[in-house]
């Protein structure tokens, strides 16, 4: 049976913050811009009492909380602290997959460290990282990926939950199903409406009516209902795409305007693709989002980044807002696949 630890940092970029600025500390914090048609990316836990959240409008957030107070981000500094915890992931495990700068899955099953016990060294490793950090993390421990994600955020913040593969089915059970990963609000409420809330109404159910449903989620959803995960750790994982937007100040109404902010992206675009220069594109995209915060993509096929592809793409994507404004213009790249060949010889060369 395996022993996988999910580690996800507490409100990890306005934590920083507050360790780095005292003053900070006692008052609701969000990391963001503070612009009109700005987004939070995140916030301490303070300003959610009052319901605000990652991923929301600053003036929403203003809104919900006056006496906010929106600082600008320093990707720099949380990378920094980023390396310095994957640093101490590392003295526990080699079999790290790492899903954003503050939260990893670790599998520790054939770790000898803490006595082969997970659920001490994730202990171990929450301490660690408020010695040497000053931060605190939650944990969650538990046999696959899926169970150790949704216990992590059990005992938030600065936590811990295990579940033992003798408590898992009981655990699921009465889980609702919008904690479940790929369950958005419009899916959630999709099954709200065929009577589904819980994993034990999925469980009542079977692949077939859910696949009415959900369509090819309806296998993947039907397993984590019973609480199995069968995925191993990514521990290498590829850049698939690169993609740079921009909201806008002020929505925009014509396509000429939204061809000035691709001009001025596509340079960003360029800079960004200095880093990835090993990775074979394969397409070109565009996004627009509407006023009314839906958004459309149009790609083709591409081998390079081409601003001639992206002027043509703008046409088809822009005739899709229909007379609606443009709030956000985005460039994206998608990237080839490496073949098991080419897989094959960068693991012998990380040998070597």
């Amino acid at each position: 049976m395996k022993k996988i630890i999910h580690i996800d940092m507490d409100c990890f970029y306005a934590a920083v913050e507050m360790r780095d600025f005292p003053e900070y500390r006692n008052i609701p914090l969000a990391v963001g811009g503070d612009g009109p048609r700005s987004v939070l990316c995140t916030c301490n836990y303070q300003a959610r009492k009052f319901g605000v959240r990652s991923a929301m409008p600053a003036i929403k957030a203003k809104q919900l909380c006056p006496d906010l107070t929106i600082v600008h981000g320093r990707m720099a500094v949380y990378k920094e602290v980023s390396e310095h915890i994957r640093e101490i992931f590392s003295r526990y495990t080699h079999l790290i997959e790492p899903l954003s700068l503050d939260e990893a899955f670790l599998d520790v099953t054939h770790s000898t460290l803490c006595h082969g016990s997970a659920t001490l060294i994730a202990e171990q490793i929450r301490q660690d990282i408020y010695n040497e950090l000053n931060l605190t993390a939650s944990a969650g421990v538990a046999p696959n990926k899926f169970i150790a994600k949704i216990a992590s955020d059990e005992n938030k913040p600065n936590g811990q939950c295990v579940i033992s593969p003798n408590q898992v089915a009981a655990f699921v059970e009465h889980l609702s199903l919008k904690k479940i990963p790929g369950i958005g609000p419009k899916t959630y409420q999709k099954l709200q409406s065929f009577g589904f809330s819980t994993c034990a109404d999925i469980r009542a159910s079977s692949v077939a009516n859910l696949a009415m449903i959900v369509g090819k989620f309806a296998t993947s959803l039907y397993q984590k209902a019973h609480g199995i995960d069968h995925r191993e750790l990514e521990v290498s994982r590829q850049r698939k795409s690169l993609a740079i937007e921009t909201t806008l100040a002020m929505d925009v109404f014509s396509e000429m305007e939204c061809l000035r902010v691709i001009e001025q992206l596509y340079p960003k675009l360029l800079q960004r693709l200095e880093k990835v220069a090993d990775r074979k594109i394969v397409r070109q995209g565009i996004k627009l989002k509407f006023n009314d915060f839906n958004q459309t993509t149009v790609e083709q096929q591409s081998l390079d980044a081409k601003a001639v592809v992206f002027n043509d793409l703008l046409p088809k994507a822009y005739e899709r807002a229909k007379g609606r404004g443009i709030r956000l213009v985005g460039l994206t790249l998608g990237f080839a696949e490496a073949s098991m060949a080419e897989q094959t010889d960068n693991k012998q060369l990380s040998l070597l």
